[in-house]
C-alpha cells in the first residue's frame, strides 16, 4: 500500500515537471508572464479526473520553497531604489492590504454561500499578499515603469506582516471567538516587523563575519544553502515574521558582497549559488 502511495507520488512529481516545462515555454512564445500561464495551466489540470490526490502539509512547502525563494528575491533587489521608494512601499504594504482585507470581508457573502464577515476577513488575508518572486516576473514582462517595478517588488517583500497580522486576527474571531483591539493589534505588528528586522539583522552580521574567515567553496556552498532557512526558522521560532527575517538578511550580505574588498570577503552570490570568489 505505501509502495503503490510512494509511485504515485513520483509519477505526479514527474507529470508536474513535464506539466511546467511545456507550459513555461508555451508562455513564453505567446510572451505572456509565466506565473499566469502557470496557475491556470494548475486550475484546467485540477479538473482531469483520475488524478492522484496528494495533500502536502502548507508548513512544509512554506518552508521548503519560500526562504530561498525570498532570499534570493532581497538579493537581487536594488537597496537604493527601496529606499528611494520607501513611502510608496510602506503605503502598499499597510494600506493596499489592509484595504483588500476589508474589502473581501465585506463582499465575501455575496460571493460565497454560508460566509460571514470573519471568514471573509480570512480569506482577504489570504488572498492580500502579493508573491514576490510572481509579482516582479508578472510586472518585468508586461514592460512596466523601472519606478512601478521597483515598488511593486519591494511592496510584496515587506507586506508579510500585515498579512500575518490580520491572519491571526481572523483566526481569533473565528476559533477563539476574540475580538480585535488598536493597541494589542499595533503591539502584534510592531512585535512582528521589529523582531523579524533584528532576527535577519543579527544573522546577516554573524554570517558577514564567519565569511571573513572561509576560502572554501563546498563550505561557503552548504552556509549559501543554511542561511534563508535558518533566518526564517529563527523568527518563526519568536513568533515573528520569517519573511521579513530572510529578506533583510539577504539585503545586509547582498549589500555587504557589493562594497566587499577582496580577499578580506567572499564576493558571492549567495542566493543563487555562485560564487564570485575573489583572487
Amino acid at each position: 500500500m505505501a509502495g503503490n502511495t510512494i509511485h504515485a507520488v513520483e509519477l505526479v512529481f514527474l507529470l508536474l515537471l513535464l506539466f511546467v516545462v511545456a507550459f513555461a515555454t508555451l508562455a513564453r512564445k505567446l510572451q505572456l508572464p509565466y506565473p499566469i500561464v502557470l496557475v491556470i495551466a494548475g486550475l484546467a489540470l485540477s479538473f482531469i479526473p483520475g488524478i492522484p490526490r496528494i495533500t502536502l502539509n502548507p508548513h512544509v512547502v512554506f518552508l521548503a520553497f519560500l526562504p530561498p525563494l525570498l532570499y534570493s528575491a532581497a538579493w537581487f533587489t536594488s537597496w537604493r531604489e527601496f529606499k528611494y521608494h520607501i513611502v510608496s512601499i510602506l503605503m502598499l504594504a499597510f494600506g493596499l492590504v489592509a484595504f483588500t482585507v476589508w474589502g473581501v470581508a465585506a463582499s465575501a457573502h455575496y460571493i460565497f454561500a454560508g460566509f460571514d464577515w470573519r471568514l471573509g476577513f480570512v480569506l482577504g488575508a489570504v488572498v492580500a499578499t502579493t508573491d514576490a518572486i510572481a509579482a516582479t516576473s508578472i510586472a518585468k514582462r508586461l514592460g512596466l515603469p523601472k519606478r512601478i517595478v521597483h515598488i511593486l517588488e519591494g511592496e510584496s517583500l515587506v507586506n508579510d506582516a500585515t498579512g500575518l497580522l490580520a491572519l491571526e486576527f481572523g483566526l481569533a474571531l473565528i476559533i477563539q471567538g476574540q475580538s480585535a483591539t488598536v493597541g494589542s493589534g499595533s503591539f502584534r505588528l510592531a512585535y512582528l516587523i521589529a523582531v523579524g528586522i533584528v532576527t535577519g539583522f543579527l544573522l546577516a552580521l554573524i554570517v558577514e563575519r564567519i565569511e571573513r574567515y572561509l576560502d572554501d567553496g563546498p563550505i561557503e556552498i552548504t552556509l549559501s544553502v543554511m542561511i534563508p532557512y535558518v533566518a526564517y526558522l529563527a523568527a518563526e521560532s519568536l513568533h515573528a515574521s520569517g519573511v521579513l527575517a530572510v529578506v533583510t538578511c539577504g539585503f545586509i550580505l547582498a549589500s555587504a558582497a557589493q562594497n566587499c574588498s577582496p580577499p578580506a570577503f567572499v564576493c558571492r552570490l549567495t542566493a543563487s549559488g555562485i560564487l564570485l570568489t575573489s583572487s
